[in-house]
């Protein structure tokens, strides 16, 4: 066990990896200097340590919101090796699938250097059947009364052909919640040359059962975001003439490259709340094409990205406005008490996200932000809830209901705080917490999302700061065609053993692949910017409507 030293504090236990030999081995979490550490001895390597959590105070607070999943019903694979090398789910995992993540393929028409999936050199060509993807979304049937959300991702799916067919395949399945993870070029590129038929696309993607797009957006000027700053505006103005009324902007987070921007991507974000329910920031990951030797430039941990975000909203969105993502458990507990047939776990590690809402008030030429945590008592509220369903689990099903029912209107009257509530609101709020504690259905949290802006964050592990205890707790998974559910932060770590291998075994190699398909889909599929079309692009009134809000503040700065 490695050990402690002076003015050191063990947190806690664990197990962790050696990033040079992936070998399992014991870790302790300690605290110095108010934040977390994690450390490990390999025999072969030394010791090993890495920033774990940037604050032990806020670490504290999470992990009041500590909770044991239910585990899968039926494991799909056996325990017989360490935990992460059992992945597919074992019966060590503890938390059902919240999201499961189908790649579409592993081709891209960008090559960031920061992805977690980079894999031009793979030497061949994923991009499941939709046989496959029938298979992936069965898989899920092992699990019982689980809230189905179901995210394509890639690679860039938009690069498939039979992308319209396949989301409508799943959505005929019964899946509820079908989001797509792209980072909206082809939208800009198909508008630019041809409105019309970007337009009918984008329809053509929403019909077919596209809930929500999750937008790559790093940050509000080229030199941060050179991925797609000049054809976001373009993407945006695409997604409201189809009615894509749903958009998430995600940010990966990279200290010293675009961390001083997180507060104008909000501003961004509430301007557009048309379409736009949250942002989703996630700290980098040090893996793919990022140098490991620069971990100290790059990395940044949850509470450095929440304190930054305080600091760049005026204080207006405060760290203690955020809750760990487990602070979802009592309210999805309490749901199934008054009678919720699915729901959705959230049992993940206390330290793996976080997540707030706020309330948007537009002043003139700015907005101000007002934390959900000013006019609902959160704490008090959470720590109700889960004393209530303790209280109840053991009464009989319609007792436990009629209890829970009627418990809600001193839910209401003590736990949020109407005189703070703002005026134009009122009203609205009342009817959108009643519809979600008594209807208990997709469309009341859809209300709830239209009229609050959404601000996660979620910080995907890499080698250096693996926390084998995290991974048993993921409730992000990717589905493989052969059945396995595997978790996020084995997927993209262990990525020999669960992404290429089984990749390259349903794959085509890149010759096939170009004998089916021609040279070009493989050599000739990548996205070229010309001077000539930034400088379109910057010139059009889509992108100087787009980003005036910031341009605003810096002339006033």
């Amino acid at each position: 066990m490695p050990p402690l030293r002076d003015r050191e504090k063990l947190v806690r236990y664990t197990s962790s990896l050696c990033p040079n030999c992936f070998r399992v081995l014991p870790a302790v979490i300690i605290e110095r200097e108010s934040a977390l550490f994690i450390r490990r001895m390999c025999p072969e390597h030394g010791e090993i340590e890495e920033i774990y959590f940037a604050s032990s105070e806020m670490a504290k607070r999470f992990e009041k919101y500590t909770y044991e999943g239910d585990g899968v019903d039926q494991p799909y694979t056996t325990a017989n090796s360490p935990c992460p090398f059992n992945c597919g789910l074992c019966p060590l995992h503890k938390t059902r699938t919240a999201l499961l993540n189908i790649v579409l393929t592993n081709r891209c028409d960008l090559s960031c250097w920061y992805c977690f999936y980079y894999a031009e050199k793979a030497g061949y060509v994923y991009e499941p059947t939709i046989d496959d993807v029938i298979k992936m979304v069965e898989a899920l049937s092992k699990q019982k009364n689980i809230a189905v959300a179901i995210q394509l991702t890639g690679g860039e799916p938009t690069l498939r052909e039979d992308l319209i067919e396949i989301i409508r395949t799943i959505k005929g399945m019964g899946v509820t919640h079908i989001q797509l993870n792209t980072h909206g070029i082809r939208f800009a590129d198909l508008y630019l040359k041809d409105p019309k038929k970007a337009l009918e696309y984008t329809r053509n993607l929403r019909a077919a059962g596209i809930n929500t797009v999750y937008l790559s957006f790093d940050g509000v000027s080229p030199a941060t975001n050179p991925k797609n700053h000049w054809e976001i505006p373009y993407a945006l103005e695409v997604f409201r003439g189809g009615g894509m009324t749903s958009v998430v902007f995600v940010p990966t987070v990279i200290k010293s490259v675009n961390d001083g921007e997180l507060g104008d991507i909000v501003r961004i974000a509430a301007y557009n709340m048309d379409i736009v329910r949250g942002v989703n920031f996630q700290p980098v990951s040090l893996v793919g094409m990022m140098r490991k030797q620069e971990r100290a430039k790059f990395r940044i941990t949850i509470p450095e990205v929440i304190k930054l975000i305080e600091e760049q909203t005026e204080g207006e969105i405060p760290d203690t406005a955020w809750f760990p993502v487990g602070a979802a458990v009592p309210i999805a507990r309490f749901i199934k008490i008054l009678g919720a047939s699915k729901r959705a776990e959230f049992t993940t590690n206390s330290m793996c996200g976080a997540a707030t809402y706020v309330y948007v008030k537009r002043e003139s030429d700015d907005v101000r932000f007002i934390p959900i945590t000013d006019f609902i008592d959160a704490n008090g509220l959470l720590d109700y809830l889960e004393k209530k369903y303790e209280s109840l689990t053991d009464k009989p099903r319609l007792l436990a209901r009629l209890l829970g029912l009627a418990s809600i209107t001193a839910i209401l009257n003590k736990y949020v705080l109407w005189n703070r509530v703002p005026d134009e609101i009122k009203a609205e709020l009342k009817n959108i917490l009643l519809e979600i504690f008594i209807r208990r259905n997709y469309s009341a949290l859809g209300r709830f999302h239209y009229k609050f802006l959404f601000l996660g964050m979620m910080h995907f592990m890499d080698e250096w700061n693996y926390d084998v205890g995290r991974v048993m707790r993921c409730a992000v998974h990717y589905a493989l065609p052969d059945g396995r559910i595997i978790p996020f932060c084995a997927f993209n770590i262990i990525n020999d053993i669960y992404r290429d291998t089984p990749q390259k075994t349903y794959g085509i190699p890149i010759e096939e692949y170009m004998k089916r398909y021609g040279e070009k889909s493989i050599y000739d599929h990548k996205y070229v910017r010309t001077k000539e079309l930034i400088e379109k692009m910057a010139k059009g009134e889509i992108y100087q409507r787009f980003y005036q809000p910031v341009l605003n503040r810096v002339r006033k700065k």
